[in-house]
């Protein structure tokens, strides 16, 4: 359904509170994925006489109340209403979220930086700090580290089904050397998939073997603790 503010009935059609179809994202607030009710539209009468490429609408979130900033382009401008396309930009993205405890120091703070850039939407600012903390991990493994890196994300490849063609930049930027003017242009799509990709390889690389250690010391210390009862009672 079209999404189309009137001068005289405002918000009307898709994602609107009486469409046919209800908005949901995940909020960046409270990170819920909820319903998004309209909170703010921009007036028409002002729209249809300054001819914008894009608007702006506030949707404020069903589970915490909180504003949520979307921008539509312009499709149609008519005497008595404003046409948007369905496709809306979220200009505040929800924080992405790892078990950066589990990291080596240097690789946190540039992957942090890494998904800071992401949620804002600086896909290519993103990539360049991707190469960074992939460069940074591969020394902290140590000798044979990026092979083994590189073995991994050959696995995660595979296991999603993703072609040659579509993953050749992914592994440009992770494991080619050269300048940062080489490395390839990413869009939302590509960038998602560089995201989860270096997720999935630093999780192998460190989150799983940092919580199977210290699952394993928590074991022995039980162990440890139950055969000294054992003792204290004989």
């Amino acid at each position: 359904m079209a999404i189309q503010l009137h001068r005289a009935d405002g918000l009307k059609g898709g994602f609107s509170e009486n469409g046919e179809e209800r908005l949901a994202l995940e909020c960046p607030y409270c990170g819920v994925y909820s319903n998004m009710t309209p909170q703010s539209v921009p007036n028409a009468d002002r729209l249809i006489e300054s001819k914008p490429k894009h608007v702006g609408l506030v949707y404020q979130c069903d589970a915490c109340r909180a504003p949520v900033f979307l921008r539509f382009a312009v499709k149609e401008i008519a005497a008595d209403h404003v046409e948007l396309y369905r496709n809306f930009v979220e200009l505040e993205r929800p924080k992405e979220r790892f078990a950066y405890s589990y990291l080596p120091k240097h690789t946190e703070v540039l992957f942090r930086e890494a998904l800071a850039c992401y949620s804002g939407n600086n896909f290519n600012a993103f990539a360049s700090m991707c190469r960074r903390s992939a460069a940074s991990a591969y020394t902290a493994l140590g000798e044979g580290g990026k092979l083994r890196a590189f073995e991994e994300v050959m696995i995660a490849q595979d296991i999603a089904g993703i072609d040659d063609d579509s993953f050749a930049p992914i592994k440009t930027i992770l494991f080619e050397s050269g300048d940062e003017e080489s490395l390839p242009l990413l869009n939302r799509v590509q960038a998602g998939i560089l995201l989860e990709v270096l997720k999935d390889m630093f999780y192998q690389c460190f989150v799983r073997r940092g919580k199977l250690t210290r699952a394993l010391k928590v074991r022995r210390f039980f162990v440890q603790e139950g055969r000294g009862d054992l003792a204290d009672s004989a």
